[in-house]
């Protein structure tokens, strides 16, 4: 497995009970991917089916996003009736390969059974299908013991992102003026407000890794100032792959007012790419474009997301 998630799967069908854990959701309609490094899980990709007619079209797209991230080997495993994935499966197959991918397996999973598009064995891939594991596998159990998390959907998952409401959203409102009323002082001296901003940063990432959190003041004031692009890239120049830095952006995204969702979102899209979580990463750089389409930053982590390009392409660093 990998070092996130150091659990040990010698199965087809302990691999499907897994793939929700990497990928943070369990997966409908969709085609996902699973990039193998030696024998470590190297990254979970997941993309909804797309209609018949761009079938090919869609392949060359996924085929081209996973050569990218290198993997010694993908698993490609199709959810949902043969109608829909067969087609497409084997398009993403022909197009990885051209690519120069080698393909471990080709999997398709629907009403709890699983079949391969590779094993001609009937001993062990009869043609009925094989059982899913349960929910309470062995496998399930260890991942989240290991602090993994499977969402029902992907919808779920953008839920995850979404604006706090009822009084927690009463309570921001009120906690954005009073922030408001605080930074007019600010507005002539640019160096106060970095200073401010990197004091905010640093007092929100002490804050986090030691597992508690901001107040509503404390959140809409870092909002405010995140507004300032040199506090933002401050903070992003911070941002490494540890989880208490996903709790803190995805906190902050969830509770400041829609006008300071950007700043926030792109740090929490960074975070969660830097940990090879994509799908969170895409959910949270979706919310900053609808909150400000042209924002800068949530445009670079979009085109970065969308190339396929692997968090390994830039140095480590601690946080």
């Amino acid at each position: 497995m990998t070092a996130d998630c150091p659990l040990v799967v010698r199965t087809p069908a302990e691999l499907l009970a897994l793939l929700p854990y990497l990928l943070g959701y369990h997966p409908h309609d969709s085609i996902a991917l699973i990039g193998l490094h030696g024998r470590d899980l190297d990254f979970g990709a997941c993309f909804d089916l797309p209609p018949p007619d761009r079938g090919e079209e869609a392949a060359r797209d996924v085929a081209g996003a996973v050569a990218r991230q290198r993997a010694d080997a993908v698993v490609i495993v199709g959810y949902g009736p043969p109608r829909r994935v067969t087609p497409i499966a084997l398009h993403v197959t022909e197009a990885l390969r051209a690519a120069g991918v080698r393909i471990d397996d080709v999997l398709r999973v629907d009403g709890g059974r699983w079949w391969s598009y590779l094993c001609e064995d009937p001993g062990c891939c009869p043609p009925e299908g094989s059982a899913c594991l349960p929910p309470d596998s062995v496998i399930a159990a260890e991942a989240t013991y290991l602090g993994q998390v499977a969402l029902p959907s992907r919808e779920d998952l953008i839920a995850q992102v979404a604006a706090v409401q009822g009084p927690a959203r009463e309570g921001m409102v009120a906690a954005t003026e009073r922030a408001r009323s605080r930074f007019p002082g600010l507005l002539n001296d640019v160096r106060r407000i970095r200073r401010a901003g990197r004091l905010a940063v640093r007092e929100a990432e002490k804050r986090y890794r030691s597992g508690a959190a901001l107040t509503d003041d404390e959140v809409a004031w870092l909002g405010a100032l995140l507004t300032d692009r040199v506090v933002e890239d401050y903070a992003l120049d911070r941002t490494s792959a540890h989880h208490w830095r996903v709790r803190l952006w995805t906190d902050v995204v969830r509770r400041v007012e829609p006008a300071y969702v950007p700043g926030p979102a792109c740090l929490l899209g960074f975070a969660a790419w830097r940990m090879g979580w994509g799908p969170l990463a895409r959910a949270a750089v979706d919310r900053a474009l609808r909150a400000e389409p042209g924002h800068q930053l949530a445009r670079m982590l979009f085109e970065i997301l969308g190339a396929g390009i692997p968090p390994g392409a830039m140095s480590r660093r601690d946080g």
